[in-house]
């Protein structure tokens, strides 16, 4: 029987910035919001063959076949010009890869890694592919050791959880802002179920980690410190890490705002920890 396949944007064989020790990320395809500020812009639509990428692209690393765009992979220099070309938000590069596919590429990288977080984009969105590879990882004897991450921004609902919680060892939210407005405007959607799915996660011991990212005049924990300080105390002794906003990378009004500073990110960081919120990763470095 043929395994589940997932649209994947990118594999990472080692990776020391998504979750503990060193990781195997992969990275899937198309999101279920529109955050102004997300750093990996392309990673949020699906390629619909619409072709616009394919006259810009200088190394003609892409063409027209049948209707459907080709990706020429010994062609292309990564210069990112289809990526900022695409009305979609979309990668001609994503690539269609089954369960098994994965597992191979895990098996290599194997020796030298602690575990896999799979990321997006927005993971969830293909959830039966994640239920399946988390299956098999445990059912390997040999790789059963890993332990497996998922990055997510907590859009999924609670059934969906239930499906994921007994091969998952951990999942890792963003909450990107408190009030329901703000996050709207910031993604496009409100938050109150990703507010859901953070505390039944904390109450399943799913939340490996909440995180929380701080862009200068734009976000507002701030505003909402008693409110945020209790929610944060209502999950437990969940690790929170502050991250930085930094404009390198982002598409839209979003290159224009102020990459996050330590005076930005340590008052949070102060105001929560004087509300008895202690166990906070602060930014190992700001760009």
């Amino acid at each position: 029987m043929n395994s589940r396949c997932a649209l994947v944007s990118n594999i990472i064989p080692f990776s020391c910035v998504d979750g503990p020790g060193s990781r195997l990320t992969l990275f899937l395809q198309g999101c279920n919001l529109r955050c102004k500020n997300c750093h990996n812009p392309w990673t949020m639509g699906r390629c619909n063959d619409c072709g616009e990428c394919v006259a810009p692209c200088p190394h003609g690393a892409l063409s027209v076949l049948n209707g459907r765009v080709v990706w020429q992979e010994a062609n292309c220099e990564q210069c990112d010009t289809c990526l900022k070309n695409c009305p979609q938000q979309a990668t001609p590069m994503a690539r269609k890869l089954s369960v098994d596919d994965v597992m191979k590429q895990i098996t290599r990288s194997a020796p030298f890694i602690e575990g896999i977080t799979v990321s997006g984009g927005e993971a969830t969105t293909q959830l039966p592919f994640i239920c399946e590879l988390f299956s098999q990882l445990k059912a390997t004897p040999a790789l059963a050791h890993l332990t497996c991450l998922v990055d997510s921004n907590g859009e999924l609902g609670i059934n969906g959880w239930e499906k994921l919680q007994p091969v998952c060892d951990g999942v890792m939210v963003d909450l990107k802002a408190w009030d329901t407005t703000v996050h709207l405007a910031l993604t496009g959607r409100g938050n109150e179920r990703i507010k859901k799915s953070i505390q039944w996660l904390a109450e399943n011991k799913m939340l490996a980690e909440l995180r929380l990212l701080v862009i200068p005049e734009q976000t507002d924990y701030s505003d909402h410190i008693g409110a945020l300080s209790e929610f944060i105390h209502s999950l437990g002794e969940i690790p929170l890490r502050l991250n930085a906003f930094h404009a390198h990378g982002v598409y839209g009004e979003a290159r224009q705002w102020r990459s996050a500073c330590a005076q930005d990110v340590e008052p949070l960081a102060q105001a929560l920890n004087d509300r008895g919120i202690t166990n906070i990763i602060l930014p190992a470095l700001y760009l």
